[in-house]
């Protein structure tokens, strides 16, 4: 395929929202591209103009249209998100499709941007959609790099939403014509590490990251509050990282308290099963994070610390960290590649320098609590069926401790 006619998605249901999906091809005409429309509908009609009908997206799910139309809306929209994923996955992994853009409001916004989900990161994706500004894009986007443009109106043609809907268009076209020009340019790019990092390890990842680009790696750094963890996952299942460095696997502590930073169950999987080299610290494990004013109530009488004006942190107790610690085990255990566990028993995170408070702002004790921080290392170690635990008498953001990591890191990744 010629980089000039790159070959762009639209994913939109065409019983509602046709005039605008034909005046977004006919942007993508203009910017130089070639459109290949969609049709998402969940029943049949009369709308011309989709390169793929509904009826074809229906039969590549196993079902037909006159089926979807009988089913329930959660239903059908299900059925046809099977066929629409597996045509646009087909398209792309044949070298025949080089970004998508999806047009709607809050179900075409569901399924347009379910389908660029399944789509590798750095092809471009653009979602025009009546509900860019609410809540629910966590949920749109996810780990995905979509790029979500409120539609300003309602998606319908007039001068306004045009412009919108022009904008994303051409970004689109843009982003995929310049990503085409580049496929064949060869270059040798230097090993990809990924880095967890956060604001209370920032001492220790910065030096690891400046000692590995000095060593020739190219670094990526994953903020850990729930996003970055799942990102990391996906990147190193994807086969896109040379070995991982698990400074701030602070995400399954929210995941074991219920915090907002929860990254879920697969967090520290996907560089094992990958059988990547992994160097794991429990970094920022001494906190969960909730909304200020959202701490549930069975969680009322712990020990805080107000971060900022949205994120109250919640001191990790010793119960939590014996949880933490079995989960851990269980992760490391599955591993397939080489995995080294430095513990940093002086302080998981900075905040080892603050003072723990109740929900009223008055002082209660001490953050650094060297006993609860204990009952992680020992489940962890009783847990462990073939690694060792490595103990270190300092603290995460010492200078000593991260040439540690680098040096275990470097040992594993690069064997004798």
């Amino acid at each position: 395929m010629s980089a000039a006619k790159s070959t762009i998605a639209i994913l939109v249901t065409m019983d509602t929202k046709a005039e605008e999906a034909l005046f977004v091809a006919s942007c993508l005409t203009n910017a130089g591209t070639t459109p290949w429309i969609v049709d998402l509908s969940l029943m049949p009609h009369d709308s011309k103009g989709a390169d793929m009908t509904g009826g074809d997206v229906a039969e590549a799910g196993g079902n037909s249209w006159d089926v979807l139309a009988a089913m329930d809306r959660r239903a059908a929209s299900d059925a046809m998100l099977e066929g629409a994923i597996s045509l646009v996955r087909d398209r792309f992994d044949a070298g025949e499709l080089d970004g998508a853009i999806g047009l709607g409001g809050a179900n075409g916004t569901t399924m347009a941007c379910a389908i660029m989900r399944a789509l590798p990161y750095l092809v471009p994706k653009a979602m025009v959609s009546a509900v860019a500004a609410t809540a629910a894009v966590q949920w749109y986007v996810a780990e995905a790099d979509i790029a979500m443009h409120a539609s300003i109106g309602d998606v319908a043609l007039n001068r306004i939403t045009k412009a919108a809907m022009e904008n994303a268009a051409v970004g689109v076209a843009a982003a995929a014509v310049n990503r085409a020009n580049k496929a064949g340019q060869m270059q040798a790019d230097p090993p990809l590490v990924a880095i967890s990092s956060f604001g209370g390890t920032a001492g220790c990842v910065d030096r690891v990251q400046a000692l590995l680009e000095a060593e020739g790696y190219e670094i990526i750094l994953f903020h850990a509050s729930g996003i970055g963890g799942r990102t990391l996952e996906r990147l190193a299942r994807e086969g896109e990282l040379a070995g991982v460095l698990d400074i701030t696997t602070h995400e399954l502590a929210d995941f074991v308290v219920g915090g907002v930073y929860d990254a879920g169950g697969e967090r520290l999987t996907g560089a094992g099963a990958m059988g990547l080299p992994q160097l794991i610290v429990p970094g920022a494990i001494d906190h969960s994070n909730f909304w200020t004013g959202q701490v549930p109530e069975r969680y009322l009488d712990r020990e805080f610390f107000q971060y900022n004006a949205q994120n109250l942190l919640m001191r990790t107790d010793a119960t939590e960290m014996e949880k933490l610690g079995r989960a851990f085990a269980e992760r490391i255990n599955a591993a397939t590649g080489p995995v080294r566990v430095l513990i940093p028993v002086k302080g998981f995170s900075e905040h080892t320098k603050r003072q723990t408070h109740d929900l009223s702002g008055q002082e209660v004790g001490h953050w650094a609590q060297r006993e609860t921080d204990a009952a992680f290392s020992k489940s962890l170690a009783a847990g462990l069926t073939a690694v060792a635990v490595e103990e270190l008498p300092l603290h995460i953001n010492e200078a000593a401790f991260a040439d540690a990591c680098v040096a275990a890191f470097l040992e594993i990744i690069r064997p004798a």
